[in-house]
């Protein structure tokens, strides 16, 4: 074992961050579309109760994307140990139970400024749209 050990470990990390970060991605896209559709079912009937229908999505994507997005904080921490590792020392371990558990815990990640701003944008529309979709007004 030697460097080409390390570099086939720091391929497999890189590998599940990029698999993390897609994840996070297409649920981003799944939770616009899912909102957007009930916005569209919520207009055609005139019913603003569709729309508070709406938050139940969004707050359960919102706490799928907070996990995908500790889990990628978790194993971008495993990558940077593992780069400083001597080349002996790889293991191919892929634990990240202990690196950055504090700073990168599902709570923490909820509260990114990423997702606070994406999913917090997805309230605000929602509220919006609640208000304008009532029976009896019409713009």
């Amino acid at each position: 074992m030697g460097l080409e050990a390390k570099l086939k470990h720091l391929e497999f990390i890189q590998a599940i961050i990029t698999r993390m970060n897609t994840n996070s991605f297409l649920l981003k896209g799944w939770a616009v579309t899912l909102v957007s559709a009930l916005f569209a079912l919520a207009a055609k009937d005139t019913n603003g109760k569709y729309v508070i229908v709406t938050y139940i999505p969004i707050l359960i994507f919102w706490i799928l994307d907070g996990y995908y997005l500790s889990q990628e904080r978790k194993f971008r921490a495993l990558y940077n140990t593992v780069k400083d590792l001597q080349e002996e020392k790889i293991k191919f371990d892929l634990d990240v139970s202990t690196d950055n558990e504090k700073e990168n815990t599902w709570n923490t990640c909820i509260s990114s400024k990423s997702l606070l701003f994406f999913y917090g944008a997805l309230v605000v529309v929602t509220l919006l749209v609640m208000f304008l979709i009532q029976p009896g007004r019409h713009c």
